[in-house]
């Protein structure tokens, strides 16, 4: 079963039915994005000696699956603790301490310690939450080493951009050729994160979709932040492996079909490939809407976006209304 389809069945049983409200705008991510420091847990250390040598020796590439639920909607995410980039060896049976901080809130709110499975996995119950924009921190008891994410609650009609990430945001489509060693200094095409920004501070909710394995999105993070690109849901293949053009195609459509459900009102989408055509057409998204840069550039009725970013940004990002308009 994958994480997904647990965190699907999860979500139905505990669904609560809460009246929604309609907002137009993306919730506030300032709080989320600015936390105050995480309250530090006592050092009890490893349960077992194995992962204790396993930290000293190998950095942690930790993760979590963000999160995004329909308002009324109860929360669980899911976090994979292992080690190393290539042995990407699983942290077992071992304790995490996991906190929530983001909208209307003063302080961290401490959600309980999990102790991870067979596959280094916990999934914590993260609440019904009010609309919102969260962050999550999870915690190895062991060695105080974290993970990150982030819990977005919408209200329905919440209007979103949405981008592909590798050939998309990204000079290199490392996604196409199955090579992510270069992710971490990956070059952007001129002007996108400034169209990413712009979108964000007109306050639309920024969502990226990518079929890059879940086990990359330490790095990804890391390349974002360092790109000043705003850290909003990032949602990656769940079960590790590397996708075929087909599945890829399926996987993404799958996803887009999940967010539109649960609230999302996606103004428009971006992308390079061929998958990223054939799922943003297969969930009903309009060509008119679907913005392609690269080779593919207005293929299948899209819009093309020429060259690199500058003259999409001044023409057709800046002139954009705000969401609440």
């Amino acid at each position: 079963m994958t994480v997904r389809t647990t965190l699907t069945i999860l979500m139905l049983v505990l669904t609560s039915h809460v009246a929604p409200a309609f907002a137009a705008s993306c919730p506030d991510s300032t709080a989320a994005n600015q936390p105050p420091a995480v309250p530090i847990t006592d050092d009890q250390g490893f349960n077992h000696w194995g992962n204790a040598w396993l930290s000293a020796w190998y950095e942690p590439y930790h993760m979590v699956h963000d999160v995004l639920v329909g308002e009324g909607e109860f929360a669980i995410m899911a976090g994979k603790f292992d080690y190393d980039l290539t042995f990407h060896k699983d942290l077992e049976d071992e304790d995490v301490h996991v906190f929530l901080y983001g909208t209307g809130m003063t302080d961290w709110e401490y959600l309980g310690e999990y102790r991870t499975d067979s596959d280094g996995k916990i999934y914590a119950a993260l609440g019904n939450r009010p609309v919102g924009h969260y962050q999550v921190r999870m915690i190895v008891e062991g060695d105080k080493t974290e993970a990150q994410g982030f819990l977005t609650v919408v209200a329905p009609g919440t209007k979103a951009v949405l981008f592909d990430i590798d050939g998309t945001l990204t000079l290199n489509d490392f996604e196409a050729v199955k090579d992510y060693l270069g992710i971490r200094t990956a070059r952007a095409h001129a002007f996108a994160p400034e169209t990413v920004r712009a979108y964000a501070d007109k306050g639309y909710c920024i969502t990226y979709l990518t079929a890059r394995p879940y086990w990359l999105m330490k790095d990804t993070r890391e390349w974002m932040t360092h790109r000043s690109l705003p850290l909003w849901h990032i949602h990656s293949n769940p079960d590790g492996e590397l996708f075929t053009k087909k599945d890829t195609a399926q996987y993404k459509t799958d996803y887009l079909n999940w967010l539109i459900d649960g609230g999302l009102n996606l103004i428009r989408v971006y992308g390079n490939a061929d998958t990223d055509i054939e799922a943003y057409e297969r969930a009903g998204i309009a060509k008119q809407d679907t913005y392609i840069i690269g080779e593919l550039a207005g293929d299948d009725n899209t819009q093309p976006i020429v060259g690199d970013y500058s003259h999409h940004y001044s023409t057709i990002v800046l002139p954009t209304p705000d969401a609440d308009e």
